[in-house]
């Protein structure tokens, strides 16, 4: 790294030491196609849990409905 510190590139890129360290975990070795997948992956995974949230709200909802109107 050229006599840079670790404190020092984190301070530059706004991230704390801890999460550059677990970000250097989850990430170490992927290449840049790999990384991208992982990226859509999780955005793909995190738009399905919005949606199960969404539907076992209405599906709440709908119970309670019936519930008053037994």
């Amino acid at each position: 790294m050229n006599g840079v510190t670790m404190a020092e590139i984190c301070r530059k890129a706004g991230i704390s030491q801890p999460t550059y360290f677990n970000w250097r975990k989850k990430y170490a070795g992927l290449l840049p196609d790999e990384m991208r997948r992982l990226k859509a992956l999780e955005d793909e995974n995190g738009r399905r849990k919005k949606i199960v949230a969404d539907l076992t709200l209405d599906r709440e909802i709908l119970q309670d409905i019936i519930r008053r109107k037994i």
